[in-house]
Protein backbone atom coordinates (compact mmCIF):
# COMPACT_ATOMS: atom_id res chain seq x y z
CA UNK A 1 0.00 0.00 0.00
CA UNK A 2 1.84 2.75 -1.27
CA UNK A 3 2.73 5.59 1.31
CA UNK A 4 4.66 8.94 1.03
CA UNK A 5 7.97 7.34 1.68
CA UNK A 6 10.74 8.47 -1.38
CA UNK A 7 9.02 5.45 -4.08
CA UNK A 8 5.58 6.84 -3.56
CA UNK A 9 3.96 6.08 -6.46
CA UNK A 10 6.09 3.99 -7.80
CA UNK A 11 4.30 0.73 -8.75
CA UNK A 12 5.62 -2.53 -8.21
CA UNK A 13 4.26 -5.74 -9.50
CA UNK A 14 5.40 -8.85 -7.74
CA UNK A 15 4.98 -12.17 -9.04
CA UNK A 16 7.07 -14.24 -6.18
CA UNK A 17 7.15 -16.60 -3.76
CA UNK A 18 8.61 -17.68 -0.47
CA UNK A 19 10.72 -15.08 1.38
CA UNK A 20 13.44 -14.29 -0.67
CA UNK A 21 12.13 -11.95 -3.64
CA UNK A 22 9.03 -11.08 -1.67
CA UNK A 23 11.34 -9.09 1.16
CA UNK A 24 12.60 -7.42 -1.90
CA UNK A 25 8.96 -6.12 -2.23
CA UNK A 26 8.03 -5.73 1.32
CA UNK A 27 11.44 -2.92 1.79
CA UNK A 28 10.28 -1.34 -1.72
CA UNK A 29 6.60 -1.09 0.42
CA UNK A 30 8.52 0.26 3.48
CA UNK A 31 10.18 2.36 1.31
CA UNK A 32 6.39 3.91 0.02
CA UNK A 33 5.88 1.91 -3.51
CA UNK A 34 2.29 0.20 -3.95
CA UNK A 35 3.46 -3.38 -4.60
CA UNK A 36 0.78 -5.48 -6.02
CA UNK A 37 1.64 -9.38 -5.11
CA UNK A 38 0.44 -11.97 -7.94
CA UNK A 39 -0.70 -14.96 -6.06
CA UNK A 40 -1.61 -18.22 -7.38
CA UNK A 41 -5.58 -18.07 -7.88
CA UNK A 42 -6.53 -21.40 -5.21
CA UNK A 43 -3.37 -21.41 -3.03
CA UNK A 44 -1.78 -18.75 -3.13
CA UNK A 45 1.85 -18.28 -1.86
CA UNK A 46 2.69 -21.13 -0.42
CA UNK A 47 4.28 -19.15 2.32
CA UNK A 48 1.25 -18.97 3.65
CA UNK A 49 0.98 -22.31 5.24
CA UNK A 50 3.96 -22.30 6.68
CA UNK A 51 3.04 -22.32 10.14
CA UNK A 52 6.20 -24.32 11.93
CA UNK A 53 9.80 -22.77 11.78
CA UNK A 54 12.17 -24.89 14.12
CA UNK A 55 10.73 -25.19 17.47
CA UNK A 56 8.47 -21.91 16.50
CA UNK A 57 5.07 -22.97 15.58
CA UNK A 58 2.33 -20.10 15.20
CA UNK A 59 -1.41 -20.83 15.69
CA UNK A 60 -4.35 -18.60 14.06
CA UNK A 61 -3.04 -15.34 12.47
CA UNK A 62 -1.47 -13.19 11.70
CA UNK A 63 1.48 -15.15 11.06
CA UNK A 64 4.87 -13.89 11.20
CA UNK A 65 6.14 -16.22 8.81
CA UNK A 66 4.00 -14.34 6.10
CA UNK A 67 3.79 -10.80 7.17
CA UNK A 68 7.92 -10.72 7.59
CA UNK A 69 7.94 -10.69 3.89
CA UNK A 70 4.77 -8.89 2.57
CA UNK A 71 3.52 -6.56 4.45
CA UNK A 72 2.07 -3.12 2.76
CA UNK A 73 1.61 -5.15 -0.46
CA UNK A 74 -2.02 -5.74 -2.04
CA UNK A 75 -2.95 -9.08 -2.97
CA UNK A 76 -4.59 -10.59 -6.32
CA UNK A 77 -5.63 -14.02 -6.51
CA UNK A 78 -4.59 -14.79 -10.36
CA UNK A 79 -4.60 -17.92 -12.65
CA UNK A 80 -1.48 -16.90 -15.10
CA UNK A 81 -1.87 -20.79 -16.76
CA UNK A 82 -5.38 -18.77 -18.33
CA UNK A 83 -5.50 -16.62 -21.40
CA UNK A 84 -7.96 -14.49 -19.65
CA UNK A 85 -5.32 -14.78 -16.43
CA UNK A 86 -2.06 -13.60 -18.49
CA UNK A 87 -3.56 -10.83 -20.08
CA UNK A 88 -5.00 -9.33 -16.74
CA UNK A 89 -1.36 -9.78 -15.69
CA UNK A 90 -0.37 -8.16 -18.87
CA UNK A 91 -2.52 -5.17 -17.84
CA UNK A 92 -1.11 -4.74 -14.52
CA UNK A 93 2.91 -4.60 -16.05
CA UNK A 94 1.50 -1.78 -18.17
CA UNK A 95 0.84 0.25 -15.37
CA UNK A 96 3.96 -0.95 -13.35
CA UNK A 97 7.15 0.70 -12.71
CA UNK A 98 8.95 -3.09 -12.11
CA UNK A 99 8.18 -6.21 -12.76
CA UNK A 100 9.65 -8.57 -9.89
CA UNK A 101 9.41 -12.45 -9.88
CA UNK A 102 11.25 -15.40 -8.34
CA UNK A 103 10.61 -17.68 -11.07
CA UNK A 104 12.99 -19.63 -12.42
CA UNK A 105 13.69 -19.48 -16.58
CA UNK A 106 11.37 -22.31 -17.45
CA UNK A 107 8.34 -21.15 -15.59
CA UNK A 108 9.07 -17.89 -16.40
CA UNK A 109 8.93 -18.99 -20.45
CA UNK A 110 5.71 -21.08 -19.52
CA UNK A 111 3.69 -18.46 -18.26
CA UNK A 112 5.02 -15.33 -20.22
CA UNK A 113 6.76 -13.65 -18.28
CA UNK A 114 10.38 -13.37 -19.34
CA UNK A 115 12.13 -10.63 -19.99
CA UNK A 116 11.14 -10.05 -23.47
CA UNK A 117 7.31 -11.02 -22.68
CA UNK A 118 7.17 -8.36 -20.43
CA UNK A 119 9.21 -5.68 -22.08
CA UNK A 120 6.80 -6.25 -25.21
CA UNK A 121 3.78 -4.88 -23.27
CA UNK A 122 5.54 -2.40 -21.70
CA UNK A 123 8.90 -1.38 -22.90
CA UNK A 124 10.30 1.46 -20.01
CA UNK A 125 9.21 -1.51 -17.08
CA UNK A 126 12.24 -2.57 -14.75
CA UNK A 127 12.46 -6.22 -15.29
CA UNK A 128 13.76 -7.86 -11.63
CA UNK A 129 14.88 -11.08 -10.86
CA UNK A 130 15.48 -12.82 -7.98
CA UNK A 131 17.59 -16.99 -8.21
CA UNK A 132 18.96 -19.40 -6.12
CA UNK A 133 22.42 -19.37 -8.59
CA UNK A 134 22.67 -16.66 -10.61
CA UNK A 135 21.55 -16.05 -14.53
CA UNK A 136 24.51 -17.25 -16.02
CA UNK A 137 25.93 -20.35 -15.98
CA UNK A 138 25.33 -24.26 -16.01
CA UNK A 139 23.11 -24.16 -12.71
CA UNK A 140 21.47 -21.06 -13.84
CA UNK A 141 17.96 -23.45 -14.01
CA UNK A 142 18.32 -24.63 -10.33
CA UNK A 143 16.55 -23.49 -8.19
CA UNK A 144 17.43 -23.57 -4.05
CA UNK A 145 16.40 -21.98 -0.51
CA UNK A 146 18.77 -19.62 1.66
CA UNK A 147 19.96 -22.83 3.88
CA UNK A 148 21.63 -24.01 0.14
CA UNK A 149 22.93 -21.11 -1.89
CA UNK A 150 23.58 -18.43 0.25
CA UNK A 151 24.49 -20.36 3.91
CA UNK A 152 26.47 -23.42 3.03
CA UNK A 153 27.27 -22.65 -0.77
CA UNK A 154 28.88 -19.22 -0.12
CA UNK A 155 31.28 -20.63 2.72
CA UNK A 156 29.30 -18.91 6.03
CA UNK A 157 28.44 -22.29 7.46
CA UNK A 158 31.57 -23.81 6.84
CA UNK A 159 33.60 -20.50 8.52
CA UNK A 160 31.31 -20.36 11.97
CA UNK A 161 31.54 -24.52 12.05
CA UNK A 162 34.19 -25.62 14.39
CA UNK A 163 36.56 -28.29 13.17
CA UNK A 164 34.87 -31.69 14.81
CA UNK A 165 31.96 -30.49 15.27
CA UNK A 166 29.30 -33.07 13.05
CA UNK A 167 27.55 -31.56 10.36
CA UNK A 168 27.27 -27.77 10.25
CA UNK A 169 26.06 -24.94 11.98
CA UNK A 170 22.94 -23.87 10.55
CA UNK A 171 21.68 -20.41 10.16
CA UNK A 172 20.66 -18.25 13.31
CA UNK A 173 16.30 -18.53 12.11
CA UNK A 174 14.04 -18.56 9.08
CA UNK A 175 15.07 -16.47 6.00
CA UNK A 176 18.34 -15.36 7.14
CA UNK A 177 19.85 -14.97 3.68
CA UNK A 178 16.37 -14.07 2.16
CA UNK A 179 16.00 -11.06 4.32
CA UNK A 180 19.88 -10.47 3.39
CA UNK A 181 19.45 -11.18 -0.21
CA UNK A 182 16.10 -9.24 -0.40
CA UNK A 183 17.16 -6.14 0.89
CA UNK A 184 20.22 -6.02 -1.73
CA UNK A 185 17.49 -6.75 -4.44
CA UNK A 186 15.42 -3.65 -3.46
CA UNK A 187 18.82 -1.60 -3.64
CA UNK A 188 19.36 -2.88 -7.24
CA UNK A 189 15.92 -1.81 -8.16
CA UNK A 190 16.21 1.06 -6.62
CA UNK A 191 19.01 1.85 -8.69
CA UNK A 192 17.73 1.06 -11.98
CA UNK A 193 15.07 3.25 -11.06
CA UNK A 194 17.05 6.09 -10.86
CA UNK A 195 19.10 5.02 -14.42
CA UNK A 196 15.74 5.26 -16.02
CA UNK A 197 14.58 8.48 -14.66
CA UNK A 198 17.79 10.07 -15.41
CA UNK A 199 18.62 8.06 -19.15
CA UNK A 200 15.20 6.66 -20.21
CA UNK A 201 16.85 3.14 -20.03
CA UNK A 202 15.26 0.29 -18.35
CA UNK A 203 17.57 -2.45 -16.72
CA UNK A 204 17.34 -6.51 -16.10
CA UNK A 205 18.37 -6.52 -12.44
CA UNK A 206 19.50 -9.64 -11.16
CA UNK A 207 20.76 -10.93 -7.55
CA UNK A 208 20.64 -14.39 -6.60
CA UNK A 209 21.02 -16.27 -2.77
CA UNK A 210 24.55 -17.47 -3.84
CA UNK A 211 25.58 -14.11 -4.93
CA UNK A 212 24.51 -12.10 -1.77
CA UNK A 213 26.26 -14.71 0.35
CA UNK A 214 29.57 -14.26 -1.19
CA UNK A 215 28.92 -10.82 -1.00
CA UNK A 216 27.97 -11.32 2.82
CA UNK A 217 31.21 -13.19 3.45
CA UNK A 218 33.18 -11.11 1.17
CA UNK A 219 36.00 -9.72 3.35
CA UNK A 220 36.97 -13.29 4.62
CA UNK A 221 36.57 -14.64 0.68
CA UNK A 222 38.90 -12.07 -0.10
CA UNK A 223 41.43 -12.86 2.39
CA UNK A 224 41.09 -16.87 1.58
CA UNK A 225 42.26 -16.07 -1.99
CA UNK A 226 45.27 -14.04 -0.75
CA UNK A 227 46.53 -16.19 1.34
CA UNK A 228 45.50 -19.50 -0.19
CA UNK A 229 43.86 -20.79 3.39
CA UNK A 230 40.19 -21.12 3.94
CA UNK A 231 38.86 -19.36 6.96
CA UNK A 232 38.04 -22.15 10.36
CA UNK A 233 35.96 -21.50 13.09
CA UNK A 234 37.52 -21.36 16.40
CA UNK A 235 37.22 -24.18 18.57
CA UNK A 236 34.10 -24.16 20.66
CA UNK A 237 34.76 -22.43 24.14
CA UNK A 238 37.84 -19.92 22.50
CA UNK A 239 38.27 -16.85 23.92
CA UNK A 240 38.42 -15.31 20.36
CA UNK A 241 41.94 -13.21 19.64
CA UNK A 242 44.94 -14.89 20.66
CA UNK A 243 46.66 -11.41 20.78
CA UNK A 244 43.76 -8.82 22.38
CA UNK A 245 42.03 -10.24 25.80
CA UNK A 246 39.61 -6.62 24.80
CA UNK A 247 38.71 -8.85 21.62
CA UNK A 248 36.49 -12.04 21.99
CA UNK A 249 33.42 -13.48 24.41
CA UNK A 250 33.22 -13.75 28.42
CA UNK A 251 30.86 -15.72 29.89
CA UNK A 252 28.96 -14.24 32.73
CA UNK A 253 27.48 -15.54 36.14
CA UNK A 254 24.24 -16.44 35.05
CA UNK A 255 25.56 -18.14 31.53
CA UNK A 256 25.09 -15.24 29.51
CA UNK A 257 27.75 -13.53 27.33
CA UNK A 258 29.04 -10.52 26.42
CA UNK A 259 31.49 -9.19 23.54
CA UNK A 260 34.14 -6.61 23.55
CA UNK A 261 35.70 -5.62 20.39
CA UNK A 262 38.15 -3.36 21.26
CA UNK A 263 41.13 -3.28 18.49
CA UNK A 264 43.47 -0.87 20.37
CA UNK A 265 43.71 -3.01 24.03
CA UNK A 266 46.35 -0.59 25.15
CA UNK A 267 44.30 2.72 24.43
CA UNK A 268 41.29 0.94 26.40
CA UNK A 269 42.91 -1.38 29.22
CA UNK A 270 43.21 0.97 31.88
CA UNK A 271 39.12 2.05 31.30
CA UNK A 272 38.39 -1.89 31.55
CA UNK A 273 40.57 -2.20 34.70
CA UNK A 274 38.46 0.30 36.31
CA UNK A 275 35.03 -0.87 35.48
CA UNK A 276 35.36 -4.43 36.37
CA UNK A 277 37.07 -3.36 39.68
CA UNK A 278 40.24 -4.02 39.27
CA UNK A 279 42.05 -0.67 38.99
CA UNK A 280 45.38 -2.15 40.09
CA UNK A 281 45.65 -4.24 36.55
CA UNK A 282 46.48 -1.05 35.07
CA UNK A 283 49.98 -0.52 37.07
CA UNK A 284 50.95 -4.43 35.95
CA UNK A 285 53.90 -4.58 34.17
CA UNK A 286 52.64 -7.17 31.89
CA UNK A 287 50.14 -5.12 30.13
CA UNK A 288 51.81 -2.06 30.11
CA UNK A 289 52.04 -1.58 26.50
CA UNK A 290 50.64 -2.75 23.31
CA UNK A 291 53.19 -5.47 22.91
CA UNK A 292 53.69 -6.79 26.39
CA UNK A 293 49.18 -7.36 26.64
CA UNK A 294 49.69 -8.92 23.32
CA UNK A 295 52.18 -11.43 24.96
CA UNK A 296 49.93 -12.00 27.95
CA UNK A 297 46.83 -12.21 26.22
CA UNK A 298 46.35 -15.52 28.25
CA UNK A 299 47.00 -14.19 31.40
CA UNK A 300 44.37 -11.34 30.90
CA UNK A 301 41.47 -13.25 29.59
CA UNK A 302 42.04 -15.77 32.94
CA UNK A 303 41.88 -12.66 35.36
CA UNK A 304 39.15 -10.96 32.95
CA UNK A 305 37.11 -14.41 32.93
CA UNK A 306 37.28 -14.90 36.65
CA UNK A 307 36.22 -11.31 37.18
CA UNK A 308 33.04 -10.83 35.16
CA UNK A 309 31.91 -15.00 35.66
CA UNK A 310 31.47 -13.65 38.75
CA UNK A 311 28.10 -11.24 38.01
CA UNK A 312 25.74 -11.48 35.83
CA UNK A 313 25.02 -10.16 32.20
CA UNK A 314 22.20 -7.33 34.11
CA UNK A 315 25.08 -6.35 36.54
CA UNK A 316 27.80 -6.15 33.81
CA UNK A 317 25.28 -4.12 31.37
CA UNK A 318 24.75 -1.36 33.82
CA UNK A 319 28.24 -1.26 34.74
CA UNK A 320 29.73 -1.39 31.39
CA UNK A 321 27.01 1.76 30.16
CA UNK A 322 30.06 4.20 30.87
CA UNK A 323 32.73 1.80 29.15
CA UNK A 324 34.82 3.82 26.16
CA UNK A 325 35.39 0.56 24.18
CA UNK A 326 32.95 -0.83 21.90
CA UNK A 327 31.10 -3.89 23.48
CA UNK A 328 27.69 -5.57 23.43
CA UNK A 329 25.84 -8.13 25.34
CA UNK A 330 25.09 -11.42 23.49
CA UNK A 331 21.31 -11.21 23.40
CA UNK A 332 18.85 -13.88 22.21
CA UNK A 333 16.16 -13.07 19.60
CA UNK A 334 13.57 -12.13 22.67
CA UNK A 335 15.90 -9.83 24.03
CA UNK A 336 16.35 -7.82 21.26
CA UNK A 337 12.77 -6.66 21.50
CA UNK A 338 13.31 -4.80 24.33
CA UNK A 339 16.74 -3.21 23.54
CA UNK A 340 16.44 0.49 24.21
CA UNK A 341 18.88 1.49 21.81
CA UNK A 342 16.55 -0.70 19.24
CA UNK A 343 13.34 1.09 20.48
CA UNK A 344 15.08 4.79 20.49
CA UNK A 345 15.51 4.00 16.76
CA UNK A 346 12.18 1.84 15.82
CA UNK A 347 14.10 -0.56 14.70
CA UNK A 348 10.81 -2.62 15.11
CA UNK A 349 7.60 -1.05 14.30
CA UNK A 350 3.93 -2.59 14.37
CA UNK A 351 2.32 -3.33 11.86
CA UNK A 352 -1.20 -4.49 12.60
CA UNK A 353 -1.28 -6.96 15.60
CA UNK A 354 2.10 -7.35 15.01
CA UNK A 355 5.64 -5.62 15.71
CA UNK A 356 7.77 -6.39 12.86
CA UNK A 357 11.54 -5.38 12.10
CA UNK A 358 11.84 -2.35 9.82
CA UNK A 359 13.85 -2.32 6.61
CA UNK A 360 17.46 -0.89 8.03
CA UNK A 361 17.13 2.44 5.93
CA UNK A 362 15.91 5.15 7.11
CA UNK A 363 15.23 8.45 5.60
CA UNK A 364 15.74 11.91 7.01
CA UNK A 365 15.72 10.03 10.34
CA UNK A 366 11.94 8.35 10.27
CA UNK A 367 11.05 4.75 10.70
CA UNK A 368 9.06 3.57 7.94
CA UNK A 369 5.16 3.30 8.23
CA UNK A 370 4.30 -0.24 8.23
CA UNK A 371 1.17 -2.00 7.48
CA UNK A 372 0.34 -5.72 7.62
CA UNK A 373 0.56 -7.96 4.63
CA UNK A 374 -2.49 -8.64 2.77
CA UNK A 375 -5.00 -11.87 3.00
CA UNK A 376 -5.04 -13.67 0.32
CA UNK A 377 -6.59 -12.18 -2.72
CA UNK A 378 -7.75 -9.61 -0.84
CA UNK A 379 -7.52 -6.49 -2.91
CA UNK A 380 -8.49 -8.61 -5.97
CA UNK A 381 -11.57 -6.88 -6.75
CA UNK A 382 -9.94 -3.07 -5.65
CA UNK A 383 -6.77 -3.92 -8.39
CA UNK A 384 -9.00 -5.22 -11.22
CA UNK A 385 -11.67 -1.90 -10.85
CA UNK A 386 -7.97 0.84 -11.31
CA UNK A 387 -7.66 -1.32 -14.41
CA UNK A 388 -10.27 -0.10 -15.70
CA UNK A 389 -12.56 -3.28 -15.48
CA UNK A 390 -16.11 -2.78 -15.22
CA UNK A 391 -18.16 -5.54 -12.75
CA UNK A 392 -19.46 -7.49 -15.44
CA UNK A 393 -16.22 -8.40 -16.88
CA UNK A 394 -14.54 -8.77 -13.21
CA UNK A 395 -17.53 -11.38 -12.55
CA UNK A 396 -17.05 -13.02 -16.24
CA UNK A 397 -12.99 -13.42 -15.21
CA UNK A 398 -14.33 -15.09 -11.73
CA UNK A 399 -16.33 -17.43 -13.39
CA UNK A 400 -13.71 -18.65 -16.16
CA UNK A 401 -11.37 -19.36 -12.94
CA UNK A 402 -8.94 -16.63 -13.98
CA UNK A 403 -8.97 -14.39 -10.93
CA UNK A 404 -10.02 -14.99 -7.21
Amino acid sequence: MSGDGPLAGIRILEVAMYGFVPSAGAVLADWGADVVKVEHAVNGDPQRGLRQTGTFKVEGDPNPNVEHANRGKRSIGLDMARPEGREVLYELARRADVFLTSFLPAARRRFGIDVDDIREVNPRIVYARGSALGPRGGEADKGGYDMTAFWARAGTAASLTPPGTPGMIPPPGPAYGDTISGTNLAGGIAAALLKRERTGEPSVVDVSLLGSGVWALGHGIALSLRLDRPMVAPPAGAHGSPTNPLSGLYRTADDRCLAFVMMQPARFWADVCRHIGRPELAEDPRFATAELIAAHTADAVGILRAVIGAGTLAEWTARFATLAGPWAPVQDSLQVGSDAQVRANEYLVPAGELELAANPVQFDVTAPRLSPAPEFAAQTEEVLLELGLDWERILALKNAGAVT
